[in-house]
């Protein structure tokens, strides 16, 4: 039988169509407004195949400092055909020379340790309908002005300047601060993604901080449905799940090379933007 052609191509707007349906053949919420703020922040490629999309792969550069693999899609009926592997190589290139992270399936597990990826720790999914929680004190609704020290809060928590991101969610989302000591010391974004809406990311001093951001957009969301990815070394995934965030998934994260950032002592990302951005 004769093996048709698969071609690796540049991610165009008019392929995000076919990208959704591959999420939600994998079982993932996207919709079509998460793909286009994903590849307005990213460069990616897809595998065509009789001018079909049966792959996805982005590459999300926060400047120079690293960037995030993700939306690593095969369409079902391809795999084991080494395409995997074809979409991560062209990432790879796109990546240059920067630093890496990812969150991996168990799945995609194997492939990525072959490339040199090494295991950072685990990243939880927790999501669920959000009860009448009263509102926090100490936390504020951000204002404009909050921006760039919400940038630089965020730069020192996740080791890279995500300025272009953190400038995304500001248009499309609502941050919540704590001011202490005559600045922002903690925040947290709320976005609408998937099935309702995410917090993340989230940035704090400590847990009890994260904690009061997190409360503070579930007070203003009674009977909506949220999700929060956080990992198990920030602590909070019991504390969701006795609020009514049930643990239901997430991943793996993984670091190229394995040489970790380490946190200031006075910013730690409790919750994700989302498995796909870090």
């Amino acid at each position: 039988m004769q093996t048709r052609q698969i071609e690796i191509a540049a991610f165009r707007p008019d392929h995000l169509g076919a990208a959704v349906a591959l999420a939600r053949q994998a079982g993932w919420p996207h919709r079509v407004e998460d793909w286009q703020m994903a590849l307005a922040l990213s460069e990616g490629m897809v595998a065509i195949e009789d001018d079909r999309v049966v792959g996805t792969v982005l590459v999300t550069p926060y400047k120079q400092d690293c960037a995030t693999i993700n939306m690593v899609i095969v369409d079902e009926t391809m795999r084991g055909r080494g395409l995997g592997r074809s979409l991560m190589d062209a990432a790879l290139q796109i990546a240059g020379d920067r630093p890496l992270r990812l969150v991996a399936t168990t799945a995609g597990l194997p492939l990525y340790q072959k490339l040199g990826f090494h295991e950072t720790g685990t990243v939880l999914q927790h999501q669920g309908l959000a009860g009448e929680f009263p509102a926090p004190a100490g936390t504020d609704v951000a204002i404009a002005d909050d921006l760039p020290a919400i940038m630089a809060l965020d730069r020192l928590a996740f080791g890279a300047d995500r300025e272009n991101l953190l400038s995304y969610l500001a248009k499309v989302g609502e941050f919540a601060v704590i001011r202490r000591g005559g600045g922002v010391s903690g925040f947290a974004c709320l976005r609408a993604f998937g099935r309702g809406e995410v917090i993340g990311p989230v940035v704090a001093a400590d847990i009890e901080d994260a904690r009061k951001l997190i409360e503070h957009h579930i007070a203003r969301r009674p009977g909506r449905f949220l999700r929060v990815d956080t990992t198990a070394a920030a602590g909070l995934s019991p504390w969701l799940a006795e609020h009514g965030f049930a643990h239901v998934g997430g991943g793996i994260a993984m670091k190229k090379p394995s040489v970790g950032y380490a946190a200031a002592p006075a910013a730690t990302t409790f919750a994700l933007a989302s498995q796909a951005l870090g």
